[in-house]
This record gives structure tokens, sequence and C-alpha cells, in this order.
């Protein structure tokens, strides 16, 4: 019998690409923003791994007009310690010369001189637009330079196409097509550090503060982060207050007072107008809450501190990312392929082309100018769209005749370890179903307290100022209700609760596929059930990421900051860190690839005492080069025998004489700490929508004067699956379980673990089948089901 044809394999493997001959240059670019330098190494790294000569160009295209040393080229080790710094280290400077065609006649030259003829570049749309017209004019100088006798034939015919990548690098957040641009969260890392501390002194002396934040023309920074910290109010250039809004307002932060609310907070971002193209400054608004209300009042404007400091967790797995696949989209260009952008939205690398992003983000400021607002809002994209809605939906107490009617009740639970953005979630989730007119209740100590009757009716003013609090409020406990199955009915009976929100760990999993097996054998469980996930570990199946995992993210890459520093004093030492997450390797990848760790070890990658010879070898390899330290990572439950102490051993004894080995075991401090701004927004937003499909289940589901289903999309859990936020029946997930060992049977971060080795310099196979394909910005602009 003749053998089946085999599949073509069609996949794309990064190793097979072949950058020999070709020379890659970066350069920074306008403002600077935190995590620029986690793409240069990126960019540099890829670059050499694939054999091109990599450059760098230094100060913008100010050092590409000037030449001479601020062209050089990079190697491995001139971009090491450079992950964990804030702003650019290569510079950026405005640069006046290179906007006429003379100074970009030098630049080409410049780059010709050294057969440079990839460019990736990194800053705004002005930087993007700039490098779009270089390459638009290339050919043009090329021939000028050949008439001037600067080049010859050969390096005109050699040099006859200039491919250019771009990155969005900017705070603002203000290009449209991509979810999220370089420095954006670190940003709002800045904001919210401020806001919470400024919060504790407001509270003692009941003051009211108005603080500006920055973004140019663009809310996003002061719209996330009135979310993130629950702000009396936000004035934005999206959305300028209607006529008559100073009474609106002044009537609300009395009314919030009277509510017990001891302080105030305003957020203004600098570009804030009213429908009157005319600004809203802090001061004018200071003035008006002291003539209004003689309210104590002060103004912080945050300034450049946005800018500052080192780039958080998510912004250097952004910016490595977008390293990569700018590479990428180099290596594979063509003569007619256009300039193109890579970017994230939602979870996934995407390539647009360049002036079709620019020409998008010029049309916001065109429909801003012509005072289209809700053009402007729309044009923003998706994610923008979804942060306004949500701050809408949850600033605003209606007065109770307002509301509508709903006679249902619905319950909220924290179930599993606590994870950061719980309370957000719980605060979201309490405002929501109130303004959708339901009562809402609390359930304290997860499915413990649920059965020993622990429930409570939670009001709008309840749950003030929960955004920023770590942990969680309502306590939480592992208890699977399985056993309590009665007494949970019991309860649900007298508290006649309609519909269960439940927010938590994998044991909230495990607990809603048992409320949804026992539904027939109780009536009392035959209402809507969603699952909204919260915990560290990032383990549960349906959702790309979970609430709580980024906080403790940026808790790992602090630490591993604060040690690696500690050895590049030192010298000659490798730092053992073991990380949580059950047998989950989420927090130890990914908080590798964030802390730029030399080595991972988890449990889905099995390894052997080969594998740990070859590691020390490794690094011993890497103490005879100027970077004499190393860091490796290894999840709490990798592998049963080679424990984090026997490692520790295992590399004291093979590395006697080359290093020293330190360990570290980061225990509980990843499961507290205030919440980041990532999860705050993320537990706010998810949140909301799930309450959003219990009032239109609820609507669905009551027959006959009462709420009853027993179908199973019912009993849902609401994840981020690549692009959009999906609710997908618990039950349908089972077999996407591996219930033994806690984790999802696939998981999608294992796909940048090769990533994260090549970086650290280990020849390795890394499958980039799913890199971006060009897309185009309206098509990414259709609604997804719903981007984060």
């Amino acid at each position: 019998m003749a053998a089946a044809p085999k599949r073509q394999d069609t996949r794309k493997f990064f190793e097979n690409l072949s950058g020999a001959g070709k020379s890659i240059a970066v350069l920074t670019s306008g403002g600077d923003a935190q995590g620029m330098n986690a793409a240069v190494r990126a960019v540099v790294r890829m670059g050499i791994y694939v054999e091109a000569k990599v450059y760098f160009i230094y100060e913008g295209y100010q050092g590409m007009v000037d030449g001479g040393d601020n062209i050089k080229e990079a190697t491995w080790e001139s971009v090491s310690s450079m992950l964990q710094v804030g702003g650019t280290v290569i510079g950026s400077a405005r640069c006046k010369e290179f906007r006429v065609r003379e100074g970009r006649l030098r630049a080409a030259h410049n780059l010709v001189q050294r057969g440079i003829n990839n460019l990736c570049v990194i800053g705004g749309d002005g930087s993007l637009t700039g490098a779009n017209l270089f390459r638009e004019e290339w050919s043009g100088l090329l021939d000028e330079l050949l008439g001037q006798g600067l080049i010859d034939e050969e390096a005109a015919r050699s040099n006859s196409e200039l491919h250019i990548v771009g990155m969005v690098g900017s705070i603002d957040n203000d290009f449209c097509g991509t979810d999220m641009t370089i420095g954006t969260d670190s940003a709002l890392h800045r904001i919210i550090e401020v806001v919470d501390a400024i919060m504790t002194t407001a509270q003692s002396h009941q003051r009211t503060f108005v603080l500006e934040v920055m973004g140019r023309h663009c809310g996003y920074l002061a719209m996330v982060s009135a979310l993130a910290c629950g702000a009396d109010w936000v004035f934005i250039p999206e959305m300028p207050p209607e006529d008559g809004w100073e009474d609106v307002m002044c009537q609300k932060l009395s009314e919030n007072r009277a509510d017990k609310k001891r302080l105030n907070i305003i957020i203004v971002a600098e570009g804030a107008i009213d429908s009157h193209n005319k600004a809203i400054t802090p001061d004018n608004i200071k003035e008006l809450v002291v003539r209004c209300l003689g309210f104590d009042t002060r103004v912080t404007i945050l300034g450049h501190v946005q800018r500052g400091g080192t780039p958080s967790a998510f912004d250097r797995i952004l910016a490595s990312r977008m390293g990569v696949e700018a590479v990428l989209a180099l290596l594979e260009a063509s003569a007619t392929t256009p300039a193109c952008v890579v970017s994230l939205v939602g979870n996934q690398a995407v390539r647009l082309p360049l002036m079709e992003c620019v020409q998008m983000t010029q049309e916001v400021q065109k429909a801003m100018d012509e005072k289209k607002f809700e053009e402007a809002v729309r044009l923003r994209g998706s994610s923008f769209e979804n942060n306004l809605t949500t701050y809408r939906l949850l600033s605003y107490h209606k007065a109770d005749s307002e509301l509508p009617n709903s006679s249902f009740n619905v319950a909220v639970l924290n179930v599993g370890a606590p994870a950061a953005g719980m309370n957000a979630a719980v605060r979201a989730a309490v405002r929501v179903g109130i303004t959708e007119g339901h009562k809402m209740f609390a359930v304290s100590d997860g499915f413990e307290g649920f059965y020993k009757g622990q429930i409570k009716e939670i009001k709008w003013g309840d749950v003030g100022g929960w955004t920023g609090q770590g942990g969680s409020l309502l306590g939480t406990k592992r208890t699977l209700p399985g056993k309590h199955l009665e007494d949970i009915a019991e309860q649900m009976r007298i508290h006649n609760i309609n519909a269960l929100m439940v927010i938590g760990g994998f044991e909230a999993y495990v607990g809603l596929l048992e409320l949804a097996a026992a539904r027939d054998r109780y009536d009392e469980l035959c209402v809507p059930m969603v699952m909204v996930p919260a915990t560290v570990s990032n383990n549960i199946p349906g959702s790309d990421l979970s609430i709580g995992s980024d906080t403790a993210l940026n808790a790992i890459t602090d630490t591993c900051d604060r040690i690696k520093q500690s050895a590049s004093g030192t010298k000659r030492r490798v730092f053992i860190i073991e990380t949580m997450g059950g047998y989950c390797g989420y927090l130890a990848t990914v908080g590798g690839l964030a802390a730029g760790a030399d080595t991972v070890y988890i449990y889905e990658e099995p390894f052997n005492i080969r594998d740990l010879q070859a590691n020390v070898e490794h690094l011993t390899q890497k103490m005879k080069t100027s970077i004499q330290r190393g860091l490796v990572l290894r999840n709490e439950n990798s592998n049963e025998n080679f424990t984090t102490d026997f490692i520790y051993q295992l590399y004291t004894e093979e590395g006697r004489g080359v290093f020293d080995c330190r360990k570290n075991i980061l225990g509980h401090m990843q499961q507290g700490g205030a919440p980041s701004p990532f999860d705050r927004n993320f537990g706010t937003k998810v949140a909301a929508k799930a309450i959003q499909w219990v009032t239109k289940t609820l609507k669905e589901s009551y027959k006959g004067g009462r709420v009853f289903t027993n179908s199973e999309d019912t009993a849902c859990l609401l994840g981020m699956r690549r692009r959009a936020l999906v609710f997908q029946p618990v039950s349908k997930l089972r077999d996407e379980t591996d219930f033994v060992h806690r984790i999802p049977k696939e998981q999608w971060w294992l796909k940048l673990r090769p990533l994260m080795k090549i970086l650290a310099k280990y020849k390795t196979s890394y499958d980039v089948s799913d890199s971006g394909q060009l897309e185009h910005v309206a098509r990414v602009r259709a609604k997804e089901g719903d981007t984060i």
C-alpha cells in the first residue's frame, strides 16, 4: 500500500531565515519612552543571530545626517544591561536638517557608505512619517549621489532598495492601529504611583487634587489612569464636556463628599478643551472648585516624571516581541512591500502599512479640529472606545429613580488565592450591576462563606476606593463547593440569588464546573453563572491572561533588576531565583524574558541533567565576556527532584573557580502589593463586560415569574483569546484542561520561550509561523468580539 502523501510543512522557522550579507540600522527618534532600549536590544540580538550586521545610529536622525562616529556597529555585549534602563541609551534628538532634502541626501550617503539598506525606526508618528518619505525619495537620492560622484555604480546597485520597519515608541498611545505603544504602560505606572501617594495625603486633609497628565492631543493616559484610580472626573481632548459642565462637576464632587468620601481626584489631560475649543487647565479647575465649593484644592502637574524611570514588565515584553517581529519583517521585505509598523493587537503581533496608520492618526486630529468628537473616538480604535464606555458606566452614580428596576439579585464572590486587581473587578461588577438595576450581594470568604451564609447587600459607595487596593477585600478561600452543594442551594434560596459572578483562579473554575454539574439536582443552581479569571499563576484554560499576573510579573522583574545590580557589582555571580505559579511556567518564562534571564526551568518543558550541564557550561562561557553575571529562574514545581537547592548546589560545584552562586525564593511577595495599572484596567473592563452578559442572560432565562436556565452556555468563563474577550461554557473547556497539574493543555506563551533563549545567546529552533502578515488598518478596526 502506498504511503499517504506527506502533508507539506508550511511552518516558518526563524533560524532558516538568513540575514547574511544584510545590514540593519536601528535608531530611536522623537520623544523618549520607557522600553525603547528593550526594543533596540531585541533588534540587535535577533539581527546578529541571523548573521546580519547591525548598526546603532546615535542621536536619532541627527546622527544619521552627521554620520561619522554616530553610526557604529553593534555587538552582542553592547546591548547588555540596557533592558531595565528607561529612556533610550542610543539617544534621541529632534532634527531640523532631516526635514529638508539636503539633510536626507547626507543621511543617504552615510548609510550607503556602510552598505545599510534596512532601517528600524523606533519613535512616534512624526519620526515614522519622516522614515517613509526617506524611503520614497531613496532612488532619487541615490541618483543624485551618483551624479555628484559621491558613490559608484556598484554601491547604487547593491543598495537600490531601502526597507523600513517602524515600532511606535510613545508614552501618549496616540498611534492608530496599535493597542499599546512602547512606553504607555510604564507612563501609567508612574501616574498611578503618584496618584496612590496623593490619595493618602488628600484623605488626611479632605482635599481635592487636580492632576495634569501628559499625552499631547490624546486622552489615553488621562482616561486609563482615571479608570485605574477611580477618579471623580476626567477631562480629555476627545470628549469635551457639554456646556454647563462646571455646575454638574461641582454637584458631583459635593455628592461624593456627602457620601462619606474624604477626597476628590480630578484628572486633566494636557490637551483638554471645552466644546468651544478653549483650553481647560488645572488652574481653571482649581479656581472653579474653590469658588463654588470652598474645598481645599491643590494642583499637581506630573510633567516629565511620566517619561522617566524603569520600563514596566509589559513594556519590556512588548518591545522585545516587537523587536523580533521587526527583524522578521526586514528579512522578508521586498521591493513591493510597503514600509510597515509592527505592533500588538490584543495579544497578537501584527504588521500594518505605516502610511495607513499615519493617515488614520492624522484623521483623528482632523476630526477633533472639526469638532467631530465621536468620530475621533471611533478612529482611536476599539481599545480606546471600550475604556471610555467603561469609564462612563462606572463614574456616574444615577439617582435610584433613574435606574431600571430589574428585581434581580446578583452575588459576587472571590475564590482561590488573592490576586491584585480582584477588588477592581468587584468594584466594577457592583457598580455596573447597580446601574443595570440589580441588587448586588457580596459573599465573604469564597464558597466557604457562601455555604455559611456570609452574604450581604453591597451598595455603590461601599466599593469606593477599591481599585487601588491589593489582595481581596471580600476575603477569599480555596474551598470547593462540591461537598456543600445543599447548603449553597439553601443560601441561594434564602437570599433569592438569581445570578452568580465568581472572580478567582483554578478553584473558581473547578467550583463553577461542580455547580454547573449539580444543576440537575438543585433548581436553585439553574441561574446564569460567569467566571472572571484572577490568579497570579495565569493557569486558567480559556484565557490568555488573568487578573493579577501582570502585578506579579512586575514584582518579579523589579526584584530581578535589583539582584542583577547587586551581581554586576560583585562580578562573576549567578543568581538562582524561584518563582510561584504551581505547575504553570508563565511567571517564570515571561518574567525571565522581562528580566533578561539566562535560563528558565519550567514543568512544561522537561529538562535533564545534561541540560543543566549545558546551562552551566553556557554561563562559564559568558563569564569570559564583559557580562559577568547570570540570572536563572526556576518555577516552583518545575521538577520534583531538581529542586532549587539541588540546582543551586550543582551550579555552585560546577562553577567553582569561575563564578559563585546565590539563591533567592520570591514567595508570597508575588501575590501582594498594589495592583498594576494593567490589572486594574483589565479587571475593571472584564468585570463590567461579565455583568452586562449576566443582565442579558437573566432577561433571556426569566420565564413564568422566575429565573431558570440549565443550558451549558449559561455557565461561562470570560477570557481573553488572542484579540478578543470571549464567553466560553466551562463544560467545553474541560477537555482543554490538565486537572492533575492545574494547567491548560495548550498555552500560548510557550511560543515566547525560544525568543527568551535566543536573546540569552542559545541556538534554538523558533517557530514564527504566526508572525504578523501585513494587514490593513480598517480591517484591524473591525469589531472582533471586543478587543480590550
